[in-house]
């Protein structure tokens, strides 16, 4: 499924399931410009981590923003078991050794979320520092709610650091609810976080999918 959306500047911003095949490096930037401080621990440096990001992304667990066939955006999601970053402990010890390897396979576990029947798991959201504040994450928002409606899911779940107060704003404008937040002050100095809170949104199945106004 393809929608359009025309936004500030030129082009139009077009939204599709699907990492684009040779898109992947691209993925990959996006993912650790959003995400790089968080995982920077396990993953680093940042010229291992994205080609491993790269090499093992299962690209139908994204839905991505494409302006102008160039990928600006993305949305990660878990379902099925499968979420939008992969690499097994195997893959881990190959790439970073298994002296430095192990204690990444630990702190990888943190980040670990898996879920309940029923639900969809969000895997963040990464947009181009260029081309923010166009509604591409309230876009992305609302095709990974098309793909949880479709799988009949009754509702999306997500966590979000206490570091990134737009993301969570943004989920609220588009409707996720604070259900629970678990401080980890223990973790503040190593990944730069003190606090994650779950976030959940009801899944209409009766409702629009596809294109929804941000």
């Amino acid at each position: 499924m393809e929608l359009d959306e025309t936004g500030s500047g030129t082009g139009a911003v077009t939204v599709r399931r699907g990492v684009p095949a040779g898109a992947e490096r691209r993925a990959a930037e996006l993912y650790w410009e959003a995400f790089g401080r968080k995982l920077g621990p396990a993953l680093n440096p940042p010229d291992k981590a994205v080609p491993f990001l790269a090499a093992h992304l299962n690209a139908d667990r994204a839905v991505c923003a494409l302006l102008d066939g160039r990928l600006v955006g993305l949305a990660g999601y878990q379902l099925g078991g499968r979420a939008l970053t992969g690499g097994s402990a195997s893959a881990v010890l190959r790439a970073y050794g298994h002296l430095r390897g192990l204690p990444r396979l630990l702190l990888l576990a943190l980040f670990e979320r898996h879920p309940a029947p029923g639900q969809l798991v969000m895997d963040g959201i990464a947009v181009d520092r260029g081309v923010r504040g166009r509604g591409l994450g309230s876009l992305l928002i609302e095709e990974v709610a098309a793909v949880a409606a479709e799988r009949d899911c009754r509702e999306i779940r997500l966590d979000v650091i206490d570091t990134n107060p737009r993301a969570r704003a943004l989920y609220e404008r588009r409707g996720f609810t604070a259900v629970r937040t678990e401080s980890t002050p223990w973790l503040r100095g190593l990944l730069g976080f003190g606090a994650v809170t779950t976030m959940r949104r009801p899944v209409d199945a009766s409702g629009p999918r596809g294109r929804s106004t941000p």
